[in-house]
């Protein structure tokens, strides 16, 4: 089968998906949601939309997805009338669970836009910690569970040389002709897909950000929080242990030792809050490998255990 037999049968198939919104009758200024359009069994879904007229309802959806511009451009509102971007070929556009989307296009030649869906519990398990090394994009992926209006969006340009659309590609090939052991061996592309949008969202973030010693340093930290020691540190920068001690106490008031346990205890909470992950999955996670470890760090830094912090929460 050539990538081009791929892409026609993925995209005959797609008006097939289950791409019903709930609630069926929409209302005027009623938002719907659509859910898992694949079988229940997969994890991840590769979807194609070929058409020359595109236009979408206004919905939010209960799975990550990232839908990449194949072939000619289109636009993707994110937010009802608010914020319309053009997606341009070999463009991705990444949505969270609970996010508004649409799609809108049209063009003489057909619009090919490939659809990667993934199911949210498969999602947080295997790729969030993999995936989450910048803080800003870890947020990103969890905001949305506790966050009804959160709108951010990552949208990225890849060369058309990047290995992005090539191994893109082969998720195609492999979805279109699936097999016992398709899911199997999607698995992985589709974290090798993800680790790509991942360094290049970090790379267009360390661009923009403020790039002194310190900023670098807590960075790092925020990158590696699940095995960083101080001595990992100050070998990645070259410097001695004592000096990225200092100079971290001098230009943010705290040690090392307290900066990581805040970095873990964010995203520790973050995780219990917009994950069904279980302590011990999140405590793994967080770089603890002792769970009773993790609960004592936890009621030192928020006064309460894990568990009792979401039962005040509820009550």
């Amino acid at each position: 089968m050539t990538i081009e037999d791929a892409i026609q049968k993925l995209g005959n198939d797609f008006p097939n998906l289950n791409w019903d919104f709930v609630p069926e009758n929409i209302r005027e200024n009623e938002e719907v949601m659509s859910y898992w359009p694949g079988e229940p069994q997969e994890d991840v879904l590769v979807c194609v939309l070929k058409a020359r007229h595109v236009s979408e309802v206004f919905h939010r959806q209960d799975f990550f997805f990232l839908n990449f511009a194949y072939r000619q451009d289109y636009q993707a509102l994110s937010t009802r009338s608010d914020n319309l971007l053009t997606i341009k070929e070999n463009s991705c556009y990444i949505g969270q669970p609970f996010s508004g989307y649409a799609i809108r296009g049209e063009s003489e030649e057909d619009i090919v836009i490939v659809g990667v869906l993934i199911q949210k519990n498969a999602f947080f398990r295997e790729y969030l910690s993999s995936l989450s090394v910048d803080n800003s994009m870890f947020h990103f992926f969890l905001d949305p569970q506790t966050d009804q209006f959160s709108q951010d969006v990552i949208h990225l340009t890849f060369s058309g040389s990047h290995p992005f659309r090539k191994l893109l590609e082969l998720m195609i090939l492999e979805y279109a002709d699936r097999k016992e052991d398709t899911q199997a061996i999607l698995k992985p592309m589709t974290l090798a897909l993800l680790m790509h949008v991942a360094r290049e969202y970090c790379n267009i973030s360390a661009k923009t950000e403020s790039q002194s010693l310190s900023d670098q340093i807590i960075r790092y930290i925020g990158e590696h929080t699940g095995q960083v020691t101080l001595g990992m540190t100050a070998a990645h920068f070259s410097y001695h242990p004592s000096y990225i001690s200092s100079l971290l106490r001098q230009k943010t008031g705290r040690t090392f030792s307290e900066i990581l346990l805040e970095q873990r205890m964010d995203r520790a909470l973050a995780l219990l809050k917009g994950t069904g992950l279980s302590v011990e999955e999140v405590s793994a996670m967080v770089g603890y490998n002792d769970t009773s470890n993790f609960y004592r760090a936890f009621r030192g830094y928020y006064h309460v255990s894990p568990r009792e912090y979401f039962k005040a929460k509820r009550d």
